[in-house]
């Protein structure tokens, strides 16, 4: 998001540093002023654009705590007369102490759930190696865009620390992205290289002879203009903006492209303009062009227009640097453009290390796959030698239980009692129930004592 003051006369980008990769949003003033009316302090202005993602893993965390500030009267103001050192040294930071306490509770609450946040990646990515005993403090310091020694509140120290960490490793994007795409220009040459040797000679030669065609026929495209060039944006005012080639005007050529009119040219705009140069070198239907260098040509280009006319590395290109880039020689005058094609991405020693990484990162693989086998047969020995004690375990009761019957043994219950009560024989509770002379039924065969009468023991 570009921050901008709510006087035009006073336009400064608003955390500069902090928002390097983000797309930019004007205040209109208009919206922060009715009927002479500053801005309602806490009423958050909503824009028409959108943030760009940075593509950092704490992307909604930076984007929340912006929004918050957004929010505070006094730290707008000082937003819209810092300048980028002040915002790089953290001197714009301690004016944390004096935003309203609601900001700052709000801010306390964001810090609190992006701790959680981490702490439970931390222990997800724990949980999955299968430690125990985490110590999500010591962990926390991988982290460096919050103080993690206080977990609870928000501090002008971790105000400073985002700035900072945002500013670092936006400024490191463009290296990072060129490693990953090198790296995936050699995982293509190595997969086909690989894939070579399955074949047989002539096989093999076919194959060759259908790359080299398809590599010949991709780089026989149109002269690609250099970005940024006179004759680059000419193309485009003539072709996509429908003017008179004759009357091309800087100027007013900027003003054209600031599709959001904010007075600024964001990397997505300048990316749009180079749409019609990466037309005459890719095109989705044919098999040759790979639509992921084309996005990568793109960003190369957009890279070497900033890094040409982008003054004060804000990441923004202004109307004034604009001008002033068209004035000098390489804008009328510029040397030629290689495209992705023409350049030699990487060496055969660096494919060599590559592939022996690769090498390496498999060996490891087959070996953490051969121990795994391992465990996983171990497992099944143990788990058969259980089922053959059990089974054995099963005949030996059920061999017991036929002796029982051959013996004319009654079979035992679950608990070991009998089933039932042959003839003649009495649960030693059921003889103290019904002692000798009760009117149970006698066994046959058995013949019951006369009572003896108590006068007759007398007499």
């Amino acid at each position: 998001m570009k921050w901008l003051s709510v006087l035009p006369q006073q336009c400064l980008l608003l955390m500069t540093c902090l928002l390097l990769a983000l797309e930019a949003v004007p205040i209109d003033i208009d919206k922060t002023k009715v009927k002479g009316e500053g801005h309602v302090e806490g009423e958050k202005v909503e824009n028409p654009v959108f943030f760009k993602d940075t593509g950092l893993y704490y992307d909604e965390y930076l984007r929340q705590v912006i929004d918050v500030l957004e929010t505070d009267k006094h730290f707008r103001e000082k937003l819209q007369t810092a300048d980028i050192e002040e915002i790089k040294s953290g001197k714009l930071s301690r004016e944390l102490d004096l935003v309203s306490h609601h900001v700052r509770t709000r801010l306390d609450e964001l810090k609190r759930q992006e701790v959680a946040r981490l702490r439970m990646l931390i222990k997800a990515k724990m949980d999955s190696v299968q430690d125990t005993g985490i110590d999500h403090q010591a962990l926390l310091k991988q982290f460096e865009h919050l103080n993690h020694q206080n977990p609870d509140t928000f501090e002008p120290k971790d105000l400073d620390m985002l700035i900072k960490a945002a500013t670092s490793d936006l400024e490191n994007y463009d290296k990072t992205r060129h490693e990953e795409f090198k790296k995936y220009e050699m995982m293509k040459e190595h997969e086909r290289r690989e894939y070579l040797k399955t074949l047989d000679e002539e096989k093999r030669k076919r194959e060759e002879s259908k790359f080299e065609e398809m590599k010949k026929k991709h780089g026989d495209h149109p002269k690609v203009h250099h970005p940024g060039s006179k004759d680059q944006l000419k193309e485009v005012w003539e072709e996509a903006d429908g003017l008179d080639p004759n009357e091309f005007d800087p100027k007013t050529f900027f003003k054209l492209h600031d599709v959001n009119n904010d007075g600024f040219l964001d990397e997505q705009e300048l990316e749009a303009l180079f749409t019609k140069e990466l037309e005459k070198v890719y095109d989705p239907k044919n098999e040759e062009d790979d639509m992921v260098e084309m996005e990568e040509e793109r960003l190369r280009m957009r890279e070497h227009v900033m890094n040409e006319v982008d003054i004060n590395k804000d990441r923004l290109v202004t109307l004034e640097e604009f001008l002033r880039a068209t004035e000098k020689k390489e804008f009328l005058e510029p040397d030629s453009w290689e495209t992705l094609d023409q350049q030699q991405l990487f060496t055969e020693d660096e494919l060599k290390e590559f592939e022996n990484h690769i090498s390496q990162q498999e060996d490891e693989l087959k070996k953490k796959a051969e121990e795994l086998q391992k465990q996983k047969e171990e497992l099944q020995r143990q788990h058969d030698q259980l089922q053959a004690q059990k089974l054995e375990l099963q005949q030996v009761v059920k061999q017991m239980e036929q002796k029982k019957l051959q013996q004319g043994n009654p079979p035992a219950g679950p608990g070991g009692e009998l089933k039932f009560q042959p003839p003649g024989e009495h649960k030693v509770g059921d003889a103290a129930k019904h002692p000798a002379g009760g009117d149970q039924p006698l066994p046959p065969g058995h013949v019951q004592e006369p009572a003896v009468r108590t006068d007759q023991v007398h007499a």
